[in-house]
Order: C-alpha cells, then structure tokens, then sequence
C-alpha cells in the first residue's frame, strides 16, 4: 500500500512540475515524419531527402527563439521572407502541414555556458532584411536557415560554435532530386555538393546542444 501511495505521489509531482522555460537563444527544430508525403517540387522535400534517413524524422529547418516583454519571436531565414524576425504565431502558420498539423517542433539549447545566447540573437538582429541564399554558397550577402545559425552563434573568441562539413544534396540512392536539378539549373550554377556549408539536421545533433522539449 505505501508503495502504490508513492508511486502516486510521484506521478502527481511529475505531472504537476512546470515545462523547461524557453530561453533568447534557443533554437527550434522543424521535422516532419520520414513517412509524410510533401509535394515532390517543394524545398522542404528536397531538404528531407537529402539529410534523413527511413526510420527518423526529416529536420527540414532551424530558427532562432528572441523572447521579450512583447512575447516570443522568430529570427530565421526563409524563401518567403529572408531573414525576418516574426510572432512565433506567423512562423507556425507558414509552417503549417498541407493536411492541417503541425510538424514536430524541438526546442534545444546549447550545453556551454560560455556562450552568451542573447549575444547571439543580437547577432543575428543584424542580418534582418537579408535575402535567403537560393544558392547555399557561403559569404555571398545571403543566408539559408542553418547558415545564419552558424554565422551568428559565436564563442567568446567570435568563432563559430556550429562547424562546417560538406554539404549533401543526394537523396537515399545517391541522386540528386528534381527540385534541386531544377533550382541550381536555374540559376546556371552546379549543386554545390560538397561544398562546405551547414544543414538543419547535422546542427540537430551536433552534441553541444540539449533538447529541452518540444515547442507545443
């Protein structure tokens, strides 16, 4: 009898004690299921194809959390918007799922407590207006999602935290998808595989950061 009273006791403490508060600096995970259908020709696709594997989720993006006294803001860089700081309510909307859901959404922190992360929000402040780097090339005045990570997380030596490694474009077979055949094509330049950059997946777990939860 006193251990069933315990083990009750227990499981109305855990369920009464409070979720990790969210932290200026925190990064947010997007993922979407391997098994989630998405429009072949779409970014995100092509993204997941690249950097998952069948038995784990596609982390597709990465934004930056800059909490004030007026709520919680997004600071992240996008097709639809460059790098833009937002109401996190605009960045779940235009993350929304074509069936209505939202994707998984995972709140991690750095382990080092020598970093400043309201430091790096004020990093990143400066880039806003930027436009979103199609091209995935470093140093070009532009930025894709993990790159602007990248660039503005910085130890107390003004070196990056998040090193680079070379970039994949291929899918699971060793081949490039459509929409990047289509984009890079485009913009008459080769895929830039293997040219060293950064992704939102490898940043995922990269063991300097700490999952605190999920964002809802």
């Amino acid at each position: 009898m006193k251990r069933i009273l315990l083990i009750l006791a227990l499981t109305a403490l855990a369920c009464t004690q409070k979720k990790e508060p969210l932290q200026s600096g925190d990064l947010l995970f997007v993922g979407i299921p391997a098994a989630y259908s998405m429009d072949d020709d779409t970014m995100e696709s092509a993204i997941g194809a690249a950097t998952s594997d069948a038995s784990s989720l596609n982390i597709i993006h990465v934004a930056i959390l800059d909490i004030d006294s007026l709520g919680t803001w997004i600071i992240d860089a996008t097709i639809k918007r460059g790098v833009d700081r937002h109401p996190l309510d605009s960045f779940l909307h235009d993350f929304t799922l074509k069936d209505g859901s939202l994707p998984v959404m995972q709140v991690m922190r750095l382990r080092d407590n020598t970093v400043n992360p309201k430091a790096c929000v004020q990093n990143a402040r400066q880039y806003l207006g930027l436009p979103y780097d199609p091209n995935f090339l470093p140093d070009n005045g532009a930025f894709y999602c993990s790159e602007l990570v990248q660039c503005t997380y910085l130890d107390e030596e003004g070196n990056p935290v998040f090193k680079s490694a070379p970039m994949n474009f291929k899918n699971a077979d060793g081949e490039f998808p459509l929409y990047w055949q289509q984009l890079f094509s485009r913009l008459g330049q080769p895929i830039p595989q293997d040219v060293p950059g950064t992704n939102p997946r490898a940043m995922s777990e990269d063991p300097q950061l700490i999952a605190i939860g999920p964002l809802l």
